[in-house]
């Protein structure tokens, strides 16, 4: 089995850019293929530009580091994404990277009075969110049931593909860089088992997200 491990964080020295170390790394320990995207060292352009406006409607052809995008993601049998909270959501540039890559005609087909045709039903996609406070007021505010239908739903399922795992890293503003380091590696290791498509005997921690409305999450 093949990862692309995808990391959306302009600090390479961040907690987000750590944890996608840890499971790039456990990927190839466990003798899987990975390959990882730094969309921001890439310098990935996330604007939904004209050219993909007309691509949209069905105009033009489609922009060359999208169809770069598009083919790594058509190497792998999982997709992970790792990037911190931002505003209860992903950051800007993930979420411009599957604006311009997820698109019709490729992630799914979709013409009025034409039932939609999902296109990703081979691709596992697995996220892994890092956030700066607590699993309980996550719980409190609805940020988990906001996340499965904005995200999950709305995005992977969306595309005909399916949700492997959902990982959540809290609090990781106040803990300890020891405490985190051991999630970190639990992360790393769970992962490429699912990857592997194996048991581990190390399970992540699926905790919450953070409900501030922070930039300041790593």
């Amino acid at each position: 089995m093949t990862a692309l491990v995808v990391v959306s964080h302009s600090d390479p020295d961040s907690l987000t850019h750590s944890v996608a170390r840890s499971i790039s790394d456990a990927i190839r320990t466990t003798g899987g293929a990975v390959e990882t995207a730094d969309l921001a060292a890439e310098n990935f352009d996330p604007r939904f530009a004209i050219t993909d406006l007309n691509l949209f409607h069905g105009n033009g052809a489609t922009p060359a580091d999208v169809i770069a995008e598009q083919e790594r993601i058509d190497r792998a049998d999982h997709l992970v994404l790792a990037f911190p909270m931002y505003w209860w959501s992903m950051p800007a540039l993930l979420k411009g990277w599957i604006d311009r890559v997820f698109v019709s005609g490729w992630a799914y087909e979709y013409n009025p009075g034409v039932e939609l045709i999902k296109k990703l039903d081979r691709l596992t996609v697995h996220l892994v969110v890092i956030a700066g406070d607590d699993a309980e007021s996550f719980e409190r505010h609805g940020v988990h049931d906001a996340f499965r239908t904005q995200i999950e739903r709305g995005i992977v399922e969306y595309c005909g593909a399916t949700v492997g795992s959902t990982t959540f890293v809290y609090e990781s503003d106040s803990r300890t860089r020891e405490d985190l380091a051991v999630e970190i590696s639990e992360i790393g290791i769970t992962m490429a088992a699912r990857v592997q498509d194996r048991p581990s005997h190390t399970a992540a921690r699926n905790t919450a997200l953070t409900d501030s409305n922070s930039h300041a999450t790593v």
